[in-house]
């Protein structure tokens, strides 16, 4: 069984949600029969790369806030990220357009390691403070989990995979997705956000055992949880 998981690379509670998602499928007794599918979204197409600047300031400079607020909401997540073992660094993170870290993943997913690009540019991004728009970097990052070199340096000198890149984000706005991360179990069910992991095990539970039924078409029925939206909103 598919299950589709929109998400961007600067989207703290995507990774958030990509741990609450995996600890319900280790818990899923039928783990090996589903097929996890990452799918590009870009909450912000039109940001523009500045290494010299850091997320907490570009927060305060977005919104209209004070550096004080903006830190106390990265540390609120960061706060959050923690619970489920993970290490958020707002103070080093790049201010980075995403769009070559998707084409990355789109060619990752070719190989079958769209998971583990994943995982390797949500750390490199939120813990390491790497710039992962920097091609040079993207490039590190891919042979980190075993891409060619050569491939991957062809890729992000042309053009490719831009296409799939949009085709995911077209469908994103067919499917309804308003923010990241999104989930959409057997294209029939939808959790939005990092849902605690009783929810995503029920979805995956509920999508599973009706995974050999005739897909009626019905609208997907959504659950709702902390997500990050393209207005740059994440709560």
């Amino acid at each position: 069984m598919k299950v589709e998981i929109w998400s961007d690379v600067m989207c703290p509670f995507c990774y958030i949600g990509k741990r609450k998602f995996e600890a319900a499928l280790e818990k899923f007794e039928h783990q090996a029969s589903i097929e996890v599918v990452w799918k590009s979204f870009q909450l912000n197409p039109a940001l523009q790369t500045d290494p010299d600047v850091n997320i907490t300031q570009y927060l305060a400079e977005a919104k209209g806030w004070t550096l004080g607020y903006a830190k106390q909401m990265n540390d609120y997540v960061t706060n959050m990220a923690r619970e489920v073992g993970l290490h958020y660094d707002f103070d080093k993170a790049v201010v980075a357009n995403s769009f070559d870290a998707h084409r990355l993943v789109q060619l990752a997913k070719q190989h079958g390691k769209g998971d583990a690009m994943e995982e390797r540019l949500f750390k490199a991004y939120f813990t390491e403070g790497l710039n992962t728009a920097d091609h040079a970097t993207l490039q590190q990052l891919a042979t980190d989990i075993g891409l060619d070199a050569a491939e991957v340096k062809q890729v992000l000198a042309s053009n490719q995979y831009a296409d799939q890149v949009k085709r995911d984000i077209f469908e994103a706005r067919q499917v309804g997705v308003t923010g990241v991360p999104f989930f959409v179990f057997n294209q029939k069910y939808a959790v939005s956000g990092a849902q605690a992991p009783e929810t995503f095990l029920g979805a995956l539970t509920k999508a599973f055992g009706e995974w050999n039924e005739v897909n009626t078409g019905n609208e997907a029925v959504a659950l709702d949880g902390p997500a990050c939206t393209p207005d740059g909103n994440c709560d």
